[in-house]
């Protein structure tokens, strides 16, 4: 109880100097989200996570698991319940970022002005300096690796400008099949309308890293250094976890912890989205059991749920982020 009233007073405090909630790395937040059913994962008792008198559960708001090899959906928990995306927005920008390099439009050493606007945002920070020159590279995986919001939206106006980036990042959302998503900005701060479902981001996931593989080569890194400061990933799985090997992850106050989490194990790769966890040591928790149990499924033949895996197939659109 008294860590309850610290979280709450936290937020409180942080409110009140303006500072935006968004991808803190603390153990708690503001409150104490509505705990979300328990729903248990249908697999075999052989199987079975967790304690061993019972079915392993998910403690999250929503929650999904597909098999990218077959597309297969292994697990959901109300995967279309509208939440913020919060920090989980950068693989939006990023997969805009990867269209402008492979059309040749854009290059990892172009250089990219810090503006003030970027110096000045709130939340998770790279660190830059209003004035600086920054290669594009760096910038990358400092949305990627410490999800930096400056980063963002300096980023995002380099590419045309945020609104129009943002405007992009709607557009390719929809040709994403992401029928519930809207983007207000590029980076995930807490906004107004700004909203995303579990299943909207697995598929917005798998189709980024099928068309741009070689973006694990940044999200996989567990460690970023920039000027004389080197930081750990936000995905702290990627250090327990030897499978694993991206993706993202983000905190709101009004959402709670998310995560993308994938991994390979021979030639199999899950991805796992767990939206809306109460503490990143339950999402972490829950995600790592969640993908194990995942593999260990797929060892087995598969899973009971066959919740529309087809329309969740990779399916690579049409450039639009020119």
């Amino acid at each position: 109880m008294r860590s309850k009233y610290i979280a709450l007073a936290v937020c409180l405090i942080a409110s009140m100097i303006a500072a935006p909630c968004a991808d803190a790395q603390n153990n708690n937040h503001h409150k104490y989200l509505r705990p979300a059913s328990h729903h248990h994962l249908r697999t075999p008792a052989a199987v079975q996570a967790g304690k061993a008198d019972g079915p392993f559960q998910i403690k999250a708001q929503s929650a999904i698991l597909m098999n990218m090899k077959d597309g297969r959906i292994l697990y959901t928990l109300n995967p279309d319940k509208p939440i913020q995306p919060a920090s989980l927005t950068k693989v939006l920008s990023l997969f805009l970022v990867y269209e402008a390099l492979n059309r040749g439009t854009a290059h990892m050493n172009d250089m990219v002005t810090v503006s003030r606007t970027a110096w000045q945002t709130g939340g998770s920070r790279m660190g830059l300096r209003a004035n600086k020159q920054i290669p594009l590279e760096e910038l990358m995986k400092g949305m990627a690796i410490v999800s930096g919001n400056d980063a963002s939206v300096a980023v995002a106006e380099h590419f045309g400008g945020v609104d129009e980036f943002v405007r992009r990042m709607n557009l390719k959302a929809k040709e994403l099949g992401m029928a519930h998503s809207v983007f207000v900005n590029p980076d995930g701060l807490p906004a107004k309308g700004q909203v995303t479902t579990a299943r909207d981001i697995l598929m917005l996931s798998c189709q980024y890293i099928n068309k741009f593989p070689q973006a694990l080569d940044i999200h996989s890194m567990r460690y970023f250094t920039f000027g004389r400061t080197t930081r750990a990933n936000h995905n702290r799985l990627l250090i327990k976890y030897d499978d694993m090997d991206g993706l993202k992850t983000g905190f709101v106050c009004e959402a709670g912890y998310h995560i993308i989490a994938t991994a390979k194990h021979g030639d199999t790769r899950l991805i796992a989205v767990i939206m809306g966890s109460r503490t990143p040591y339950i999402r972490n928790r829950d995600t790592r059991l969640l993908i194990e149990q995942g593999f260990k499924m797929v060892k087995q033949g598969g899973s009971d749920d066959h919740d529309a895996h087809a329309a969740l197939r990779p399916n690579v659109s049409a450039d639009t982020s020119s």
